[in-house]
């Protein structure tokens, strides 16, 4: 899958999430993004996960709440052309410009629900109890719900299939008593998908209009749309939406058909967040593919960690996807969804940022992430600045050029971690990593002998100096307290790419 299956002789991929929540409404993104693609290029960036660009049924939503799939800011649809992204020619430029610069693009796909129907249709219900979908709480009766598409802007532009009552297993409104509630749809052949998780009794129902992978128009069009964007765009991967809330029967049988059509490497990853890997490595051992999924209990130990007075960060990666399944795990630090105001806000503190980002970019499992709002700051109601210092580029680029080879670990004191990556005949420099999460830290630590007499310096500044590798390969490697240091050979091929003084300044502001 591009990261796990690598060569001795490849370099090390690293995901970038180009957008987080609160990226103006201005659909200026794809033009932004397009910009910025040489310059993440540059810092090692390989792959670029793009937002979700289908027409949304709000002009200013972030595609979560989705209306079309076939429409990528191309027609006149819930209230204009562009999506909140852009256009659907800007994105062709982005992807255009993308392929030229020999980084892949990601679509994430939202696949368990639609939104923003065009008319309303009366359809049997019984309700069920909220806590547990499967507790059915009321007689059968008719509501009016919003399940009717009919895409009057694109017409039958690329997919002739309308959306009817039947297409759907659920909903939460009904119009005629304009009473919320969660309303499971009666017919023939209609229940609950029972191969999804269990969480609520039964977690097919999310939000909106939940789709019913059991119908066979509906497998039929979106294993299409499938294909057709891939082919479109020129993609290399998909992120899927909230994984654990639809048909994991529908889900394979979607990967299976992308790949047969669009190659066998095409990456995908799924959101399931939950803290707990066992239910994580369950679900992959049901997905017959190669899939990979979030690190969630992995970004709960960073926060954790990080909001405890001297946590011990020898535990770190305890009970981690990327420990049990590392071939299968896509580690981040923070996203669109664990970001400062969201429902899953999952706060690491600032100065634990750059250790954590240290630890899925320079380690030599996992296929790190790391995500737009810490390389260029947040907007909204809980604006932040770019994290790490504006150290973050560093580190991106010290992956791509010197995270290679035996992975030594230096773990014995709860407040300050090392390890070494040793470097390989192709990659040869490697690099010593040094955190504290409380005082000034200094642990000794072996290099290869094939260093000796080498001069290391820290390439992000942080601690002044430099370590000269004795004879047997070892350097006493310092950090400031509550900070870390990252340590190459000040000769290392690209060290005068340091420091990358990355410009955040993706707005123009």
């Amino acid at each position: 899958m591009g990261h796990s299956d690598q060569s001795p002789t490849s370099d090390n991929v690293t995901l970038f999430q180009a957008f987080e929540w609160n990226v103006p409404a201005d659909n200026q993104h794809w033009a932004r993004v397009t910009r910025a693609i040489p310059t993440l290029k540059s810092i090692g960036i390989d792959n670029i996960w793009l937002p979700p660009g289908c027409k949304a049924a709000s002009p200013e939503g972030n595609g979560y709440d989705i209306y079309d799939l076939y429409d990528l800011g191309e027609f006149d649809q819930k209230g204009k052309k562009a999506t909140k992204w852009g256009t659907k020619d800007e994105l062709l430029e982005l992807c255009r410009v993308a392929k030229e610069n020999d980084v892949g693009v990601y679509w994430d796909a939202v696949l368990n629900h639609k939104a923003g129907a065009d008319h309303t249709e009366r359809c049997r219900i019984k309700e069920v109890d909220e806590n547990d979908r499967t507790m059915e709480i009321s007689d059968v009766y008719e509501i009016e719900g919003w399940l009717g598409f009919d895409f009057p802007g694109r017409g039958d532009k690329y997919s002739a299939m309308k959306w009817h009552w039947e297409h759907f297993s659920g909903t939460d409104w009904d119009e005629a008593t304009g009473k919320k509630a969660i309303y499971k749809i009666l017919g023939d052949n209609k229940g609950w998908s029972q191969s999804v998780d269990e969480e609520q009794g039964n977690a097919d129902y999310m939000m909106f209009a939940d789709i019913d992978y059991s119908h066979p128009e509906v497998q039929n069009d979106v294993k299409n749309w499938g294909v057709w964007i891939t082919k479109e765009l020129g993609l290399k991967g998909f992120r899927l939406d909230a994984v654990q809330h639809f048909s994991e029967r529908f889900t394979n049988d979607w990967v299976d058909n992308l790949r047969e059509q669009c190659g066998d490497d095409i990456f995908v990853v799924g959101e399931f967040w939950v803290g707990d890997t066992k239910t994580m490595s369950t679900w992959l051992a049901d997905m017959n593919h190669k899939f990979s999924l979030y690190d969630a209990p992995l970004l709960y130990n960073f926060s954790q960690i990080s909001k405890t007075e001297k946590g011990d960060m020898r535990k770190v990666f305890d009970n981690t996807l990327v420990q049990e399944q590392p071939i299968n795990a896509v580690t981040v630090v923070m996203n669109h969804d664990t970001q400062p105001g969201q429902t899953v806000a999952t706060p690491v503190e600032g100065f634990f940022k750059p250790l954590a980002y240290a630890l899925i970019l320079l380690r030599e499992t996992g296929y790190p992430c790391t995500f737009y709002g810490d390389l260029y700051g947040m907007k909204g109601e809980h604006p932040e600045p770019p994290s790490c210092g504006g150290k973050l580029a560093d580190l991106t680029l010290a992956r791509k050029l010197y995270a290679y080879g035996e992975q030594n670990d230096y773990w014995d004191d709860p407040n300050c971690i090392g390890f070494v990556r040793r470097g390989t005949t192709h990659k040869p420099y490697g690099l010593a990593c040094l955190m504290s999460n409380a005082e000034v830290g200094e642990i000794r630590m072996a290099v290869g002998k094939l260093h000796k007499g080498e001069v290391w310096t820290d390439l992000l500044g942080w601690e002044d100096g430099g370590v000269v590798i004795d004879d047997e390969g070892f350097g006493l490697f310092k950090c400031p307290g509550v900070s870390l240091s990252v340590w190459v050979n000040k000769g290392a091929e690209g060290r005068e790419r340091f420091p990358t003084n990355f410009d955040s300044n993706i707005y123009g502001e």
